[in-house]
């Protein structure tokens, strides 16, 4: 990894296929000595990782989950990921904090311990590329036309209030008047909003009209996309890009799906079954990297093109209702058909197929799974306080407000209609 690491930060423009983190049985199976720590997070850290941006992917002629973008900006450092642990007895536990320039040590924290097993975890948020992560996302929501949003839990979390800060120290001092011109602010009373990371997560499932970005702390941001992963669908429509810094400045993207390895096809795969997989985050990715190569070398080769060429066949037999099985149910193609058919279609000429989708009078619906009904009836049974087998007002309000999707006051574009 830190050669990949180094050469990384030399060309600037990188692509990642899904990366195993080993599991304890998954080091017996392939030989490792020890258990290898994320690759991400060395890669992260080597590129001097500033944000993950992970988006909605939308396809002409489709209708998925949200129905405008939707942007993500994810700290790419810090937080638990970077932990260091013990599991330890009773006892006295004391953070200290030496300054690199000499100085009076500080306690951070002290603590006693009384259970016979703790678990002790130690990290930190660093905060000096918070501003640049601003930046990077107000940039994206104004290209894109979304409203931003910054999403912490610093009400509980007392330490996350510098990341809010100064990303809102950030959007006054160089956004605000952008923003307001664009009539993004509209809505939200003028202001960027923060957002408690609980309101956030079910504000995703509520704004599916889309138009709206969110930035947030490192963890934070891996289970929010999640989730907007699967209101959009499939991670398989989320595209991700590491940003990061060289020493002069100069910024590194590195293109991956947001996915991981899908290891139960793979294993399908090793045992000669058949598998369906949506190959599109990892297309997006391939193509952001070459296109971005391209814009660095200065020079396009027939790479944009070809990208482009690529993107509009593969959109335009997913909306052709030719997809992989997550999309078409049962009927959907192998993956190895799903290859082939694009093979078929890039060589006949993606112009044919994205005519299809313009003259197209009905977007293609995905197969939508089953609702688990026992899980409904849970819930509703929850909410029906008096035993009486049908919601009042009432009930239906507070279960809202209890589940956390009480509507607020500012509304988004046609909401109101």
């Amino acid at each position: 990894v830190s050669t990949q690491s180094t050469w990384g930060s030399r060309i600037g423009s990188i692509f990642k296929e899904p990366t195993v983190t080993p599991t304890e049985i998954q080091r017996k199976k392939f030989g490792l000595t020890q258990a290898l720590g994320s690759p991400n997070g060395a890669m992260r850290r080597g590129w001097n990782g500033v944000t993950i941006s992970r988006d909605t992917i939308h396809i002409e002629g489709m209708e998925l989950g949200f129905k405008r973008p939707v942007l993500f900006e994810r700290h790419a450092i810090g937080g638990e990921y970077g932990a260091g642990w013990a599991n330890v007895g009773p006892g006295e536990v004391v953070t200290m904090f030496r300054p690199a320039g000499g100085g009076p040590e500080e306690i951070v924290d002290r603590r006693e311990l009384t259970d016979e097993t703790n678990a002790v975890v130690t990290y930190h948020n660093p905060l000096d590329n918070v501003p640049d992560l601003a930046r990077i996302f107000f940039d994206r929501c104004l290209e894109q036309n979304c409203t931003p949003f910054i999403v912490t839990k610093k009400t509980v979390f007392k330490w996350q209030e510098g990341f809010w800060k100064r990303c809102k120290d950030v959007f006054n001092a160089e956004y605000r008047e952008k923003f307001a011109e664009a009539g993004l602010l509209d809505h939200v009373g003028g202001q960027l909003q923060h957002l408690i990371s609980d309101a956030a997560c079910m504000q995703l499932m509520r704004w599916t009209q889309g138009g709206f970005g969110m930035a947030c702390h490192n963890y934070d941001g891996d289970m929010l996309t999640d989730e907007m992963a699967q209101v959009h669908r499939s991670p398989g429509f989320i595209s991700s890009t590491l940003t990061g810094k060289r020493a002069d400045g100069a910024l590194i993207k590195e293109f991956e799906a947001s996915h991981g390895t899908v290891s139960d096809m793979w294993e399908a795969h090793l045992a000669g079954q058949e598998t369906s997989l949506n190959p599109l985050g990892m297309v997006e990715a391939l193509v952001g990297a070459m296109q971005h190569s391209a814009a660095l070398a200065d020079r396009d080769g027939g790479i944009t093109t070809f990208t482009t060429t690529l993107r509009r066949t593969i959109h335009a037999a997913m909306a052709d209702g030719r997809g992989t099985r997550d999309l078409c149910g049962p009927t959907g193609l192998t993956t190895e058909d799903f290859v082939a058919g694009i093979a078929s279609g890039l060589a006949a000429s993606a112009e044919v197929s994205a005519a299809k989708v313009q003259a197209r009078a009905k977007p293609f619906r995905p197969v939508v799974a089953l609702p688990d009904e026992a899980a409904v009836r849970r819930i509703f049974d929850e909410l029906d306080v008096t035993n009486s087998g049908s919601l009042s007002f009432q009930e239906f309000a507070s279960g809202l407000a209890k589940l956390g999707v009480l509507p607020r006051n500012f509304k988004f574009d046609d909401e109101s209609k």
